[in-house]
């Protein structure tokens, strides 16, 4: 029976927080290379996972990984050109996979067209893990983040794109945004073998005491990442956590 095991780690700080999350994906490396020879992994944005990246760049982490074995998508991504400094592209790119051995990552298209460059990505993951129609690719690791609505890649409360059931990739607008965006669906996220969620800051308190509680029925889209078979694991720092 598809079972979710959800763990916690709670760190002093962000530095601690990267260096937790940074073992996580190497256990799920290992495990990956041990039973498929590849591992695949998809980032998102924002400025929480750069203490990670750069962490994994280090003389001590950039070795740890054989990176011609790791395969890099990406949760979502703003409708803006790959240069653009709010990329999230840009931002993995410039930290992390410029740094490293890494050759084989794929991102979304945000200069295209929204539709057509959902389409296109979908397309290619349908591609590279061989689905047929009504699959879900299955990421051996997908790192989250969570905005203070509680937004996660770029799922917004309320925005119809949760209820889809149906796509791998959607293109959403929020009003409230500056600009249309790329994102994974839930479908996707919840098929993972593993979710990683980081967050940190005080800004966080209220969002956490909701999307950290499971066993209430979900109302936030961060809350709504349960992999149906896979682990969740939650990594903050002190200053996140309420207790």
């Amino acid at each position: 029976m598809p079972t979710m095991h959800l763990s916690l780690y709670v760190t002093a700080d962000e530095e601690a927080m990267a260096h937790e999350a940074a073992a996580i994906i190497r256990d799920q490396y290992s495990e990956a290379i041990a039973k498929r020879g590849v591992f695949t992994i998809a980032f998102s944005g924002g400025s929480t996972p750069i203490p990670l990246y750069r962490l994994l760049s280090s003389p001590q982490w950039a070795k740890t990984l054989d990176w011609s074995k790791v395969i890099v998508y990406w949760t979502d991504e703003r409708c803006l050109a790959p240069e653009n400094e709010a990329s999230n592209y840009r931002l993995a790119r410039t930290e992390l996979l410029s740094r490293v051995e890494a050759t084989r990552f794929y991102r979304m298209k945000g200069e295209d067209a929204p539709q057509s460059a959902a389409e296109a990505y979908a397309k290619l993951l349908a591609d590279h893990f061989c689905l047929i129609p009504g699959e879900f690719p299955r990421f051996d690791c997908i790192l989250l983040g969570v905005g203070t609505d509680g937004h996660t890649a770029s799922l917004f409360p309320g925005d119809p794109a949760l209820m889809d059931t149906e796509h791998l990739v959607t293109d959403v607008y929020n009003p409230k945004l500056t600009t249309a965006r790329l994102t994974l669906t839930l479908p996707v996220l919840n098929n993972a073998r593993c979710c990683i969620f980081l967050a940190s800051g005080r800004i966080k308190n209220d969002v956490l005491s909701t999307a950290l509680n499971l066993m209430a029925a979900p109302i936030l889209p961060a809350q709504m990442v349960r992999p149906h078979n896979g682990k969740l694991c939650w990594v903050i720092d002190s200053n996140a956590y309420q207790g």
